[in-house]
C-alpha cells in the first residue's frame, strides 16, 4: 500500500496549490490514504473550518496539526471532525484527539499527531505519550507526524519508534531535509517534510517582514508571502500485513 504524506500546507496561498496538485498526485502514484499537515493553513496560521475544507476538497484524507492547533479560539469546532487530529500529547481536557484509526477495509491504518516539547510549549512528554498510544493500537501499520522543532528530539523519536510504527514523519520546521532513509529494515523517516506554500519566502512568511524582526529585534505584523508554490512530501510504501516501510520517498512539486 501507499501514504501520502503533505507537509505544512501555509495559508491560503498554499490551500490553493494543494488544490491543483493533490488530485493528480494520488492519481499519479495510485494513493490508498493521504494524510495532510494544516496547523498553519488558515490566513495567519492555525486552522479553521474553512481552511481544512479546502484540504478535504483537495483529496486529504487525514489532517494533521501542531502548536498551532488551538491558535483559532473561535473555531476549535473543528476537532469534532474525527478525521482532523492534534497532538496526543495535549491531553484529554483540550478538545479533539491526538490518534485515529482509518479502516481501508484490507487493513487498518493509525495515524498518531505528536508535539515535540524542546523549544516549544511544555506539554506532556511526547515519548511516555506516544508508548501509552501506542498499547492501544492493535494495528501494524502506523504512521506518526511528529511536530517537533529541535532536529535532535526528532532523531531520537526516530530511534525510539524504530520497528514499533511504520513511519515516524517531522513537520513544522518548513524545509523538507535530506535524511529520509528506513530504520531497522522497517520505519520509514525523515526529519522534516517540509511545507507546502510559497517557495520563495521565509517558511511561507514575506520575506522583508521575517527580515526585519529578525534583523531589528522589533514587533512586526506578520505578512503571508505572495508568488510561485511548491509541495513538499513524502510517499511511504508499506506492507499492509506487517507494517513494514519498505520505500519512502521525498517529493517536491512544482
Amino acid at each position: 500500500m501507499r501514504l501520502l504524506f503533505v507537509g505544512d500546507v501555509v495559508s491560503e496561498a498554499g490551500c490553493l496549490f494543494l488544490q491543483k496538485k493533490l488530485p493528480a498526485l494520488k492519481k499519479q502514484y495510485q494513493i490508498d490514504l493521504a494524510v495532510v499537515n494544516g496547523e498553519n493553513s488558515a490566513v495567519g496560521n492555525g486552522i479553521t473550518n474553512y481552511s481544512a475544507n479546502q484540504i478535504f476538497r483537495s483529496g486529504a484524507d487525514v489532517i494533521t496539526t501542531g502548536n498551532h492547533a488551538f491558535q483559532r479560539r473561535k473555531e476549535l469546532h473543528v476537532f469534532e471532525n474525527a478525521c482532523i487530529i492534534r497532538p496526543v500529547n495535549y491531553g484529554d481536557a483540550c478538545p479533539g484527539r491526538g490518534f485515529l484509526i482509518q479502516d481501508m477495509g484490507s487493513c487498518q491504518i493509525a495515524v498518531i499527531n505528536l508535539a515535540g516539547t524542546l523549544f516549544l510549549e511544555n506539554l506532556e512528554n511526547p515519548f511516555a505519550s506516544v508508548d501509552a498510544i501506542l498499547n492501544q493500537i492493535h494495528t501494524p501499520n502506523i504512521f506518526v507526524d511528529f511536530h517537533a522543532e529541535a532536529t535532535s528530539e526528532k532523531r531520537a523519536m526516530g530511534f525510539h519508534l524504530a520497528g514499533r510504527v511504520t513511519a515516524v514523519l517531522g513537520t513544522h520546521t518548513h524545509v523538507q531535509t535530506a535524511d529520509a532513509c528506513i530504520l531497522k529494515s522497517h520505519t520509514g523517516y525523515i526529519t522534516d517534510t517540509g511545507m507546502t506554500g510559497v517557495e520563495n519566502s521565509v517558511l511561507g512568511v514575506d520575506i522583508k517582514t521575517a527580515t526585519d524582526k529578525l534583523r531589528f529585534h522589533t514587533p512586526v505584523s506578520y505578512q503571508d508571502a505572495r508568488g510561485a508554490c511548491y509541495l513538499n512530501a513524502v510517499l511511504i510504501d508499506f506492507e499492509k500485513t506487517c507494517g513494514k516501510c519498505t520505500k519512502i520517498t521525498p517529493l517536491i512539486v512544482r
